[in-house]
């Protein structure tokens, strides 16, 4: 019997990922009770997605990110867009909250559903300060999201970058195991359906796709970061041909190529944000500290 893994989940979809530091997260086993419910339902009691302290909010952005498969957030603790989207938005309307913190470690994920999330961070960071906190890895969707927030910090050793976008697809060559020859048709006028690698046609359109995400991509990630979109292929290249883009850098790198603002322990950076943002604790209160704690113990789990 064949497991049910992440990357059989999401298929040949198109994504926003490194598919170098993606790996452990696609060979993922999918817990039985995710594989045995449908992973686009609402599930109640789902863990809790950010915790505020002293007026700042703590939210992490973790594992492969997807749009709303729900049963991940609740299980593996993975980020989905649609909560994302929910809690900045919820967040950008509470007065009680100062700032947010988004501590960020994922490779990325799917393409579809990325933009609402990115736009969500962007509409709150121009209501209230939204800082990130790289660690250690920002790639690809997880960066183009980071790049709408006010500033990125990066843990020493913590890696951005991998932007761009990438599909896995097949042809059908040969029978299955059954002896059966599988064939895919469309509509006479839907043959961009499901393009085939195999054919300059099917090559072509997939190409096309990719590339018009990738456009909107720098197109985010110039505005997000104040980059000239002119100039950001070759800032991403790492060499003189801007066709050689989609890599990570480490946070010098980062830094000097404009991806990134600093480079910082996870402890500094909690100690700079709250000494700018937090409230002044009630005297004899001992709840703040405590709540400090569990808000940056949540973005470690």
């Amino acid at each position: 019997m064949n497991k049910r893994t992440i990357a059989a989940l999401l298929g040949a979809s198109p994504l926003a990922l490194s598919a170098l530091h993606a790996s452990q997260y696609l060979s993922t086993e999918l817990p039985e009770e995710v594989a045995s419910a449908p992973l686009d339902a609402a599930m109640v009691g789902r863990g809790e997605r950010f915790a505020i302290s002293r007026g700042v909010a703590v939210v992490p952005i973790k594992g492969l990110l997807t749009p709303n498969f729900f049963a991940l957030e609740k299980y593996l603790g993975w980020s989905t867009y649609h909560g994302i989207e929910e809690t900045l938005g919820e967040l950008s309307a509470n007065e009680e909250v100062g700032a947010i913190i988004l501590e960020v470690d994922s490779p990325g994920g799917l393409v579809i559903g990325l933009e609402s999330a990115s736009e969500a961070i962007a509409k709150a960071a121009a209501i209230k300060p939204v800082h990130v906190l790289v660690n250690p890895l920002a790639a690809s969707a997880a960066y183009w999201l980071a790049s709408q927030a006010t500033e990125i910090a990066m843990t020493p050793g913590s890696l951005v970058g991998s932007i761009g976008t990438m599909v896995d697809s097949n042809s059908h060559v040969t029978t299955d195991m059954s002896g059966d020859q599988w064939f895919q048709m469309a509509s006479s006028h839907a043959r961009a359906k499901n393009p085939d690698p195999a054919t300059d046609e099917g090559k072509a359109e997939i190409q096309r796709r990719l590339d018009e995400g990738e456009a909107r991509f720098h197109e985010a990630v110039s505005k997000g970061r104040g980059i000239a979109l002119a100039d950001l292929p070759s800032r991403l290249s790492v060499s003189e041909d801007v066709a050689d883009g989609g890599s990570t850098f480490q946070s010098l790198s980062a830094i000097e190529r404009g991806l990134a603002d600093s480079n910082e322990v996870r402890a500094d950076f909690y100690q700079r944000v709250f000494s700018q943002y937090a409230m002044k604790p009630r005297k004899g209160t001992r709840a703040f500290s405590a709540r400090a704690s569990a808000a940056q113990a949540l973005a470690h789990t």
